[in-house]
């Protein structure tokens, strides 16, 4: 389903936080900081950056404390060492203010398109949605810049999930999830599929996705190996074994 514009200035902005894991992306953290501030102020929308960064020795983190001293609407999560993306979304969320009503996910890096924010936090703030994901696979999305090898691996992995849920894109890692929709839930993800553990598990009534056209990387290091697609095969037995055994 996608969605139509939307004004989303209203008496009392929804308040949201979203969360960007980070490892060595000092490369473009600055701008994506800076981009979010833009578009907050440009449709009023109470929204907050956290970013967790696993101690990027690129220093990442410390250009993260000096834009919240300059007033920017973010704050850093410093964790030990290179921790893992979904781990970093859950801590990013508990570490999120406590009056935040939505919570949300998406990466450093560009690829995904901040410009469509907007649209998904509106879908949220009017009620008629629990779960907001920026799509690339309904109309009006897109990828550019794969390899074909990649547009097939990512097309294979939504198949093999598919019968879990209607959402298209279920591998987005692009999303805004009412809280009450993931308290008490139970998130175990395996390496950096966070959204599919939310996607078939959170209790948020209706999604709508939201197109937006993917753009690979434009700095730093792809996350996707040989190892994170093991771990994605892994994390969508387990949940199948758990709807099988009656669980959400």
């Amino acid at each position: 389903m996608t969605s139509t514009p939307a004004s989303t200035g209203t008496a009392t902005p929804m308040k949201f936080s979203i969360v960007v894991p980070t490892y060595n992306e000092a490369g473009g953290i600055e701008r994506l900081v800076t981009t979010l501030d833009d578009i907050f102020r440009k449709h009023d929308l109470d929204g907050e950056i956290i970013v967790v960064d696993d101690n990027s020795p690129d220093g990442t983190g410390a250009i993260v404390d000096r834009l919240e001293r300059e007033g920017y609407p973010v704050r850093c999560l410093h964790r030990p060492g290179k921790m893992g993306l979904s781990s970093g979304v859950i801590d990013g969320w508990k570490f999120a203010r406590a009056d935040s009503v939505a919570l949300g996910a998406m990466d450093a890096d560009f690829s995904h398109d901040a410009t469509i924010l907007p649209r998904m936090v509106e879908a949220l703030a009017s009620g008629g949605y629990g779960l907001a994901i920026g799509s690339r696979y309904v109309p009006g999305g897109g990828i550019e810049n794969w390899p074909k090898r990649r547009i097939i691996t990512s097309k294979v992995a939504i198949a093999l999930a598919q019968p879990l849920t209607p959402v298209k894109d279920i591998t987005s890692g692009y999303f805004l999830v009412k809280r009450d929709a993931i308290d008490g839930v139970d998130l175990d993800p395996i390496g950096f599929k966070i959204g599919l553990e939310v996607i078939a598990k959170a209790r948020y009534g209706r999604a709508l996705e939201v197109p937006y056209v993917f753009t690979d990387r434009v700095a730093g290091e792809s996350k996707l190996n040989q190892n994170e697609i093991f771990n994605y095969l892994r994390q969508l037995g387990r949940i199948y074994r758990a709807r099988l055994a009656g669980k959400r």
